[in-house]
């Protein structure tokens, strides 16, 4: 059974071996000791903060395990609020009409604005499983337990909930959009830019970037092409956040051009159908499985298991196996949705 709970220390050789598996790309899993281990530190505390009512600079980082084995599956987490500690950039697509009535002529042209417009908001963040691991409900578990932390402690997160989905890159690690922005503007790789993202040193960006509009028809062929497009890997979580009903208001990431999708967190669809049910342990044969979580915080666990719930009542049924993966005994509350 997979189990998620917030990171600790201990994980970190799992984590520092997550961030190797991700590959190029995955800014937040930069593969260096220090920042994992501040990362970890970080969530450590967030967790721990105590009468949180607003989002502030909290990092949230959880780890799913198998609770046969104990070994470590993957990672998810949520950021409360980007922007605050280190500036949050991005790219927005408009569009800018040049007419002459005089000529007949109308010409649309598409524009990159850089911009800080997701500063305040919560992201939902690292998701990655690894490969012998990505099967079954496990995908699922480790996107939407989120969602039900979401619906479960509203108060410590944003009403706009975002995604940064990796963009196109190749296996050496190589972006097209990225290297339109080099040959112009800059003179680092895109994995060492996209490393330095990573760790936290982002004062480049603020340095080197463009800041007036950019005409998307004067960038290479190759670049245009891969403007709002994600990464092979990053399309199953694309297709999962879009059926949560998360989409892109043309806002893509600086380095690649990956798509930054967005939904109001009450129109998301695992918080809107999630409830609670008091729990009741006892054998049961349901075949219809949901996505479970405790009520704490701090102790967060999430699971993806059969259960029979009885609406008229609010009791749902669990096995003793999995009320001691969520950490929860007879009469405590549970919240969770159907799959």
């Amino acid at each position: 059974m997979l189990v998620v709970r917030p990171i600790a220390k201990e994980d970190y050789n799992a984590l520092y071996m997550c961030a190797e598996e991700s590959g190029h790309g995955f800014t937040s899993l930069p593969v260096n000791e220090t920042l994992l281990n501040n990362r970890i530190e970080h969530s450590v505390v967030s967790f721990a903060k105590q009468n949180v009512k607003e989002p502030s600079d909290e990092g949230y980082l959880m780890v799913g395990f198998d609770s046969h084995t104990g070994e470590v599956a993957g990672t998810t987490g949520v950021e409360a609020a980007v922007g605050w500690d280190v500036p949050f950039y991005s790219y927005h697509i408009s569009k800018v009409v040049h007419s002459s009535q005089a000529l007949g002529v109308n010409n649309v042209a598409r524009l990159l604005t850089f911009g800080n417009n997701y500063t305040g908001c919560s992201e939902i963040c690292t998701l990655f499983l690894r490969p012998s691991f990505r099967g079954g409900l496990n995908g699922r578990l480790m996107s939407k337990c989120r969602f039900l932390m979401l619906a479960e402690h509203p108060h410590r997160f944003s009403r706009t909930i975002f995604a940064e989905m990796r963009g196109v890159s190749d296996q050496a690690g190589k972006s097209p959009f990225w290297e339109w922005l080099q040959d112009h503007f800059f003179s680092i790789d895109f994995t060492h830019a996209d490393y330095l993202t990573g760790i936290g040193n982002k004062g480049f960006i603020a340095d080197l970037m463009p800041k007036l509009p950019i005409y998307i028809n004067l960038l290479s062929e190759e670049a245009q092409a891969v403007i709002g497009k994600v990464h092979d890997n990053t399309k199953p979580a694309l297709r999962l956040l879009e059926k949560e009903g998360f989409i892109c208001r043309d806002y893509v990431d600086i380095f690649d051009a990956g798509p930054t999708v967005e939904c109001d967190v009450h129109n998301i669809d695992t918080v809107r159908r999630s409830f609670r049910a008091k729990v009741s342990i006892a054998e049961q044969h349901s075949t219809q499985n949901y996505i479970m979580c405790n009520t704490s915080f701090e102790n967060f666990r999430a699971v993806a298991q059969p259960a029979a719930v009885d609406h008229e009542s609010q009791i749902v049924t669990l096995s003793a196996k999995v009320a001691m993966a969520l950490e929860v005994k007879n009469g405590d509350w549970i919240r969770m949705v159907a799959q």
